[in-house]
């Protein structure tokens, strides 16, 4: 499942926000943007995620597998996000943040051996239970990623999905996630302030301003 981004510009008010981009990422690849604050960095994860909001110009494309996204709607772009909060329901227990990404034909059995084989794989095994005030900010991360990759995205988006993490739980969270991500095979871009985030065999990307 490849991705490219092809001679991409957004502009807000005519004004472009970064020259134009053109990235192409293999299966597994992860990609780091990285530019200056205001540079449009999070503003591109918006426009491949489909929540761009009007306001902005976008010109040239965005294809995964081939097919351009820019027509696709939100709900079947098959996009994954993982932001800097983790965005889990408190009043949810663990099962039930996890199980909201799953698709629906499958059965009650079905749901629950996925989710069991998903937390176990994150070492958390036997924590469809917990709640999720009860929770580390490692273990509520992992779960957080689990929730996005059980909904099986094509493409993965990471917005500062480390930048809340202590020192030691950053390093072994960003480490388990970039495993994850190869390990299934999926595409994968990155926004980040910090160069430490990088993978040491990621693609570089940085957003040239116009002005700089």
């Amino acid at each position: 499942m490849a991705f490219d981004i092809e001679q991409l510009s957004l502009a807000l008010n005519h004004s472009p926000l970064f020259q134009p981009l053109t990235v192409h990422l293999e299966p597994g690849q992860i990609g780091t943007v990285m530019g200056p604050s205001g540079s449009g960095k999070s503003t591109l994860l918006a426009a491949i995620s489909g929540t761009l909001p009007p306001v902005f110009e976008l010109g040239g494309d965005i294809r995964l597998n081939g097919q351009s996204l820019l027509s696709v709607p939100i709900e079947h772009r098959q996009v994954g996000i993982l932001f800097q909060d983790d965005l889990l329901f408190p009043h949810l227990n663990v099962y039930q943040n996890l199980v909201f990404a799953l698709p629906g034909e499958l059965n009650r059995v079905q749901k629950r051996e996925r989710i069991a084989s998903a937390l176990a794989s994150a070492g958390l095994a036997a924590f469809e239970r917990r709640d999720v005030a009860t929770l580390s900010g490692g273990q509520r991360a992992r779960i957080s990623l689990l929730r996005t990759l059980l909904a099986e995205p094509r493409l993965i988006l990471l917005d500062e999905p480390f930048s809340k993490l202590d020192q030691h739980l950053r390093g072994q969270f960003r480490d388990w996630v970039f495993s994850r991500i190869i390990e299934l095979g999926i595409p994968a871009l990155m926004v980040t302030h910090d160069p430490a985030d990088r993978p040491e065999q990621g693609l570089l990307i940085t957003l040239e301003t116009f002005d700089a």
